[in-house]
């Protein structure tokens, strides 16, 4: 199989030939350690000479598709650093954002996921209606820029791809709390719901406008939400409020994203997502990641509890991975059950922390290919 239809076939339960291998993603900090333990500088793919360095010996299969689709502010804040203390900086990044982050990060960390950056939240771009007056000013659904340089000619090329090709966009929760910042949000959805509702309904009037100009000139394999919305327990807003305030919204997404075609419909989220899933399933989400651990989520429970409504990428415990040896080894057992029902494409379930050691994650790469057909 070519690794687009291997990818759709494992995460719609289908029958693929082998289960995807895609161990997961390590950041900086978590790759300085990896070559100070034996990953050589020059390795272009880590997770193909984990598995070269695990025994493997099937072609490594090419990287996924891209079509980037760029749904942020137009023009973006300066970035800038405000002041330079004893051990922090006060900076701005892109999105407008005044925070404080340890001295040994730059700007840059706020703009990417380079590394695993902790920051302190002091200011955020909207803090009155005048202020959510001037953002709607950013935001251009029709701006010839947010869709890549020769766009056409790009998706010419992707139509008959071998590929997987996902499109990633900002949940409504995400985005709002870009805008006001966590805490904010939540209190304005219990003192200003309708202030609220207008943020909700422009944002997803941007993002309708967004996927149908993609759909007008190529139709991915999959449309990715962020929202992020999750603590370690509960969800940040009730099943009640996400279904008053963003399930209309995920809903009309699905619809459009199901009439042009797109079999794949998933939701990024940290934290326990078991009490949001049924919102999505009802909203046509049909797959969600990245099924942390430690946040209580138990893959084998969820399976049970939704079946064949709901597929699954990551869902690997990082602590696990970190510990190595029995601990990994007892971790992919634990999850080789649902790996064999389907729907299922096991992988690390965050970023590749900098605990885990090169060698453990060889140890890992070569346990989970063993589960998912590669070795």
């Amino acid at each position: 199989m070519k690794p687009r239809q291997r990818a759709i076939e494992t995460l719609l339960f289908g029958k693929p030939d082998r289960i995807p291998l895609q161990p997961g993603g390590g950041r900086k900090s978590t790759l300085q350690n990896w070559h100070r333990q034996g990953l050589p500088e020059n390795v272009a793919n880590y997770n193909e000479y984990a598995y070269r360095q695990a025994g493997g010996k099937l072609p490594w299969p090419a990287a996924s598709s891209s079509f980037p689709v760029n749904e942020r502010m137009i023009p973006q804040f300066e970035e800038k650093i405000i002041e330079t203390r004893e051990d922090s900086l006060i900076v701005q990044d892109w999105k407008g954002n005044i925070c404080e982050i340890g001295k040994e990060f730059g700007v840059e960390h706020l703009r990417s996921a380079i590394d695993f950056v902790t920051r302190r939240w002091i200011k955020c771009p909207v803090e009155s209606r005048q202020d959510w007056e001037n953002m709607k000013n950013r935001y251009h659904a029709d701006d010839p820029s947010r869709l890549p340089s020769g766009a056409a000619e790009l998706a010419g090329h992707l139509r008959d791809r071998d590929t997987f090709l996902e499109i990633h966009f900002s949940g409504p929760f995400w985005q709002l709390r870009e805008w006001l910042g966590f805490e904010q949000l939540c209190v304005l959805f219990h003192d200003d719901p309708r202030l609220i509702r207008d943020m909700i309904q422009f944002w997803e009037n941007h993002i309708a406008i967004l996927l149908e100009r993609v759909f007008e000139i190529v139709i991915p394999d999959s449309v990715h939400l962020s929202e992020d919305m999750a603590y370690k327990s509960f969800s940040m807003i009730s099943p009640a409020m996400a279904r008053e305030f963003l399930l209309p919204t995920w809903k009309r997404w699905g619809n459009i994203i199901r009439q042009a075609g797109a079999p794949i419909y998933a939701m990024d989220s940290d934290g326990f997502i078991g009490e949001l899933i049924p919102l999505w399933i009802e909203a046509g989400i049909n797959i969600c990641d990245p099924i942390e651990v430690a946040a209580g989520n138990d893959i084998a429970a969820l399976r049970r509890q939704f079946g064949n409504k709901m597929a699954f990428r990551g869902g690997v415990d990082k602590r696990a991975m970190a510990r190595g040896g029995a601990e990994i080894e007892a971790e992919i057992r634990r999850l080789e059950p649902v790996i064999q029902s389907g729907g299922f494409l096991p992988g690390c379930d965050h970023g590749v922390p900098s605990d885990v050691s090169w060698d453990n994650y060889i140890q890992y790469v070569q346990l989970l290919a063993r589960a998912t057909g590669w070795l």
